[in-house]
């Protein structure tokens, strides 16, 4: 915000400049400023000839909090937002921590603040639309400084099949392998859910149920290490070589040992 530093004359004012956006554009003497309609209504300025140092820095101050204020509620408007994401947005402006504590209790009043808004918003998103577990979408949700309480209240009327939706992800990784062995595969897809949130018994439960055999995984990786070996290794050498990088891969020791594995 600019404070203006003047003597105690009286300023003329020029000309009233209507631009867009509910702002208007002040020609002084020797000053220009743009400020919004609200402020220009509560100091009568369309009726006014004259203001002076002191009515100037009003309104420059007046003029920082709106554009402060509009600058918050397009930031809300854009996404549904926590308290505390909009008090890391104000903190980022020039304003004073009273006139932060204005804008929080205006944005709340129209409902554009509301935390058990928020946190329904986030779990349905994060439910539908990503891979996150209601365990990883509480604890989020917890280290954004959200009220314990509340997230329990809304995760708690959710109506959602997690199991399911597990299946369906560990299924889908099963079908779309076509190189790892099922050792490997399991533990991609342990690290992978766990990290996602969900409970270790539930993945290997779900994978152990949909497990397919992968002997053709095999075969396909043995002929692929065939044709990149043989042609500078032969007979036993070979064989050795071929089938210590299938173990090596994860795949079964009984089954790389088969001999018709060509």
């Amino acid at each position: 915000m600019k404070l203006y530093d003047l003597s105690g004359d009286l300023m003329e004012i020029k000309k009233i400049t209507k631009l867009k956006n509910g702002k208007y554009k002040i020609k002084l003497d020797s000053y220009e400023f743009i400020t919004y309609d609200d402020i220009i209504i509560n100091h009568n300025l369309l009726y006014s000839k004259q203001i002076d140092a002191e009515l100037l820095n009003i309104l420059s101050l007046e003029t920082a909090y709106y554009e402060s204020y509009n600058k918050t509620l397009n930031y809300c408007m854009k996404k549904v937002r926590s308290e505390t994401e909009v008090r890391k947005y104000l903190d980022k402006l020039d304003i004073k921590d009273i006139d932060k504590e204005s804008i929080i209790n205006k944005l709340k009043s129209i409902n554009l603040i509301n935390d058990r808004v928020y946190v329904k918003s986030y779990i349905n998103d994060k439910l539908f639309l990503t891979k996150d577990s209601l365990n990883k979408i509480k604890k989020d949700l917890i280290n954004s400084n959200i009220d314990v309480n509340l997230i329990e209240d809304e995760i708690s009327i959710v109506e959602y099949d997690e199991i399911e939706k597990l299946e369906k992800m560990i299924v889908k990784r099963i079908n779309s392998n076509h190189k790892y062995s099922s050792y490997i595969l399991k533990n991609k897809i342990i690290t992978e859910m766990m990290n996602l949130g969900y409970n270790y018994d539930d993945i290997v439960y779900l994978y152990d149920k949909n497990s397919v055999d992968n002997y053709n995984i095999l075969i396909k990786e043995y002929n692929k290490l065939y044709n990149k070996y043989s042609k500078k290794l032969k007979d036993s050498e070979l064989e050795y070589t071929i089938k210590n990088k299938l173990y090596l891969k994860g795949f079964d020791y009984n089954d790389i040992k088969k001999e018709d594995l060509r």
